[in-house]
């Protein structure tokens, strides 16, 4: 089958690798679609932690974010011919067959107009396990720190949960345009505009109930620390690429902020719904940040721009 290995820090290579058998309980399913993700952009750079890395790493590691159709199942649920979204088991997803297994699969429907656009569901699905795993939104003044593809997520479920106002920043304009799409109420350029005073000013001093730090920067979650009120609540989701690095502990520890997180491979259990929600219309907006859709034999060029942000370069999906 056709895979991928990063063999070291920002080089790609495309190879051929054995096709894996499914277990009991499992099933085998052939791609069409693999997208990238933000937290395999320090695996590819070798940035931080991932620094400590041992290169090549293991053959279409640490892909996640797959559809495909079933080819093999050891599965009473599952009937091979389906179409599914599939979340690899050992997130070797970077290959053109993958196993999986439930609750990583999600159905998807065979006449879908654009299955390409379907893939959005997986990283909606982390985010809704992360707004279960904190309180509600409604008639709350929350904040996005950082507009990717998991930043412009965060910004559409917020607005659509009931939040009162969800203001989105980021450094690139051209990512603030995108959330202008999906419900935000405020946009503030980080590159040019100093993100706490102009939260000060747009809040009159009351600051944020609800802030999402959507990327793993520290500059970053050091501002979103300064723009939450008294006993407001800080969700870290954005990866860090560090594990020691600066952090304004002491002011955060007097504003008696709540910290929340999450990671890990429990957001399967969300796929089905996220999937329901990007097929009948409630997240169907969301597949437009599907972008771009490029060949298999373009993954080097993929990685690149995916890691230097390129331009309009969103949930950068690979097509088999």
């Amino acid at each position: 089958m056709r895979a991928i290995e990063i063999t070291e820090p920002r080089k790609i290579t495309m190879l051929e690798a054995p096709i894996p058998e499914p277990d009991d309980g499992q099933v085998l399913v052939k791609c069409s679609h693999v997208a990238l993700c933000g937290s395999n952009m320090g695996q590819y750079t070798g940035v931080g932690v991932w620094g400590d890395l041992t290169f090549p790493n293991p053959t279409g590691w640490a892909g996640h974010e797959n559809i495909g159709i079933i080819v093999k199942s050891r599965c009473d649920e599952w009937q091979e011919g389906t179409l599914v979204l599939a979340q690899p088991i050992g997130y070797f997803g970077f290959a053109e067959y993958i196993v999986a297994e439930p609750p990583g699969i999600a159905l998807l429907p065979a006449d879908a107009p654009d299955v390409g656009g379907l893939i959005v569901a997986q990283p909606l699905a982390t985010v809704l396990r992360a707004m279960d795993q904190t309180a509600g939104v409604i008639n709350q003044r929350c904040a996005v720190i950082g507009q990717g593809p998991m930043g412009l997520i965060w910004t559409y479920v917020l607005w659509r949960m009931g939040a009162r106002e969800v203001i989105a920043t980021d450094l690139l304009d051209w990512r603030l345009e995108w959330s202008k799409r999906y419900g935000v109420t405020e946009v503030i350029d980080a590159s040019s505009q100093d993100v706490v005073e102009k939260v000060t000013e747009l809040t009159g001093g009351e600051m944020i109930d609800f802030c999402v730090c959507a990327t793993g920067e520290s500059d970053a979650l050091t501002t979103a620390s300064k723009l939450v009120r008294r006993a407001g609540r800080l969700f870290v989701f954005g990866m860090p690429d560090y594990n020691d690095q600066a952090f304004p502990w002491y002011a955060t520890f007097r504003n008696e902020t709540r910290i929340i997180n999450c990671v890990g491979p429990e957001c399967a259990a969300y796929f089905q719904i996220a999937a329901d929600m990007v097929i009948d219309g409630r997240a169907s907006d969301l597949a437009s940040m599907v972008t771009p859709l490029m060949p298999w034999n373009e993954a080097p060029k993929a990685f690149e721009m995916y890691a230097d942000c390129a331009k309009d370069s969103l949930k950068l999906t690979l097509e088999l």
